[in-house]
């Protein structure tokens, strides 16, 4: 492509995101910061900007309809398509999630942001997507959401804890993803899940074994795939996941 890459990573103010950010950045593109906290989103765009990449501000809340269409509208305004898009605004939730003391209204938060913030942001993003000649989605999941892991246990650093709402917020995302790529068969755009593997974050009181610039890496892979390459699929840096 002769022109600069274009790129959306959504909560990219901090952690995984923002390293996602920072190497789309390396790579030369164009990258959209998405947050909702106005202070971090304008710090990170500093940031990767005095490391040289081409960011700007996204003000952005996945949950929200109007911050959504407003984003859109900003990417619009600014390039008129959209090469990548990389969907990693996520939260847990908090405790206790056990499925015989989790509050529902816990449940209800985590897939609102999770999930239906995944598929209110590619819908409004996709006309943008569909101009570009190499469109690309990556979906950032877990592992935790891997259903043959779940079941087959190895240990809470491999399934996590006990979860029903965060872990099967991630199996819902990785089915959602499956659907999109059968919608979008026989065209251009390439849809992924990608797993960092254990990070060290705020989402986990940074009890991770992994970096956010390791957890990233997914990211990136999924987001340069060539044209033809795989879709409707679940990768972590090892390989295929199973679902």
């Amino acid at each position: 492509m002769s022109e600069r890459t274009i790129a959306l990573v959504t909560g990219a103010n901090k952690g995984i995101g923002y390293e996602i950010a920072a190497g789309m950045g390396a790579l030369g593109w164009s990258v959209g910061v998405g947050a909702r906290d106005t202070q971090r989103r304008g710090a990170a765009v500093e940031r990767l900007r005095a490391a040289g990449a081409d960011a700007f501000g996204v003000p952005l809340d996945v949950t929200d309809d109007a911050s959504v269409t407003a984003a859109a509208q900003l990417i619009e305004d600014r390039a008129g398509r959209l090469d990548v898009l990389v969907n990693n605004a996520a939260v847990t939730g908090g405790m206790p999630q056990e499925p015989t003391r989790v509050d529902p209204a816990t449940i209800r938060t985590v897939v609102e942001t999770n999930v239906i913030g995944v598929i209110r942001v590619t819908n409004a993003m996709l006309p943008l997507l569909r101009r570009s000649a190499s469109p690309r989605i990556v979906n950032m999941s877990s592992g935790v959401g891997s259903l043959t892991r779940q079941s087959r246990g190895g240990g809470e650093q491999a399934v996590g804890p006990v979860s029903a709402a965060y872990a099967p917020s991630k199996t819902f995302l990785n089915a959602v993803t499956l659907q999109y790529a059968r919608d979008l068969s026989g065209t251009d755009i390439l849809i992924n899940a990608g797993c960092p593997g254990y990070v060290a974050t705020d989402l986990n009181g940074f009890s991770g074994v992994r970096t956010p610039e390791q957890g990233a890496a997914i990211a990136l892979r999924l987001a340069t795939l060539p044209d033809g390459g795989p879709t409707g699929q679940f990768f972590e840096d090892a390989g295929v996941v199973p679902w």
